[in-house]
């Protein structure tokens, strides 16, 4: 997701306060995986399995990082923006390096996945994917642990992680990575949206600025991730923002989850842009000292 910073930045200021902080990992504290590959492992090789999901009457195009070792591994499901050019494939490869499976996808209408486009379809993707990689026959090929299943998102991805994850309680956590609140226009009027949505276009099919504008406007009170909080409570909460103007949205969000009564929340910020560009490696060791913290069963 492009970000026009004087459009968002003046959007979120007007809803919530200062930006919240917390202690980083130690530049130093470099999990090994970032810069270590795992040991060859012939009968149970690192791999790459292309997948095709069954979603909305079509099957969306997914990938799946498959960890070496016998298994079954944990595994992250990773959502991309709006419309996904920043993928995090990075991360996943990482990730994978550190024991886990990562699985991406490209929501309906994005990036070759069949039919078209639409905002609303993003979250019933998410869930699709997440009940595919449940089934037994997938879990078993896969290699799939699906009692430690956690849900990550970038920008709108993180949108998608809010209103998925507040819904599933079997997930193991759920990251957001400069997460944006899609149901959170205010004070923007339909011209300034529909310039957004010209700035990330690419690739969706089926739709146009003007389309996606209107259906942010309508969306407006069902997309809000702040009517998550209660459902993101019962989960382990990664927050990671970055100086995109966003940081007031998810910063909202964790006092929310907070007041519902949620207690397991990291939350870092980093000066860094919306896509982490020269933050990269520091992206890498937040998500997977997180991640191993929920295999470990506290808090990093």
């Amino acid at each position: 997701m492009r970000i026009t910073l004087a459009v968002l930045t003046i959007a979120a200021l007007a809803l919530s306060g200062p930006q919240l902080s917390a202690k980083p990992v130690r530049r130093a504290a470099i999990p090994a995986a970032i810069f270590t590959d795992p040991l060859p492992d012939k009968a149970h090789p690192a791999r790459m399995e292309v997948l095709h999901i069954p979603s909305g009457g079509v099957e969306i195009n997914g990938v799946a990082y498959l960890a070496a070792g016998a298994g079954p591994h944990p595994t992250l499901v990773l959502c991309h923006g709006w419309p996904g050019n920043e993928k995090n494939l990075d991360l996943a490869q990482a990730v994978r390096r550190a024991g886990w499976n990562v699985v991406t996808f490209n929501y309906r209408g994005s990036w070759g996945s069949p039919s078209n486009f639409r905002f609303a379809q993003n979250p019933e993707d998410a869930k699709a994917v997440l009940a595919y990689l449940r089934l037994p026959a997938n879990a078993a090929k896969l290699g799939v642990d699906t009692k430690r299943m956690a849900l990550m998102g970038h920008s709108m991805g993180g949108w998608v992680s809010t209103l998925v994850g507040g819904e599933d309680e079997n997930l193991l956590g759920i990251g957001l990575i400069s997460a944006a609140n899609m149901g959170f226009m205010r004070g923007l009027d339909r011209p300034a949206i529909v310039k957004l949505a010209s700035e990330n276009s690419e690739t969706l099919a089926g739709t146009s600025p003007e389309i996606m504008a209107d259906e942010l406007i309508a969306g407006r009170a069902g997309f809000d991730f702040m009517r998550t909080a209660p459902g993101l409570a019962l989960h382990p909460l990664l927050v990671l923002s970055s100086d995109d103007g966003l940081a007031p949205q998810t910063d909202a969000l964790i006092a929310a989850v907070r007041k519902a009564g949620g207690t397991r929340i990291t939350a870092v910020h980093a000066a860094t842009d919306h896509s982490w560009s020269d933050h990269r490696i520091y992206l890498e060791a937040q998500v997977i000292t997180w991640l191993n913290s929920l295999l470990a069963g506290k808090r990093p």
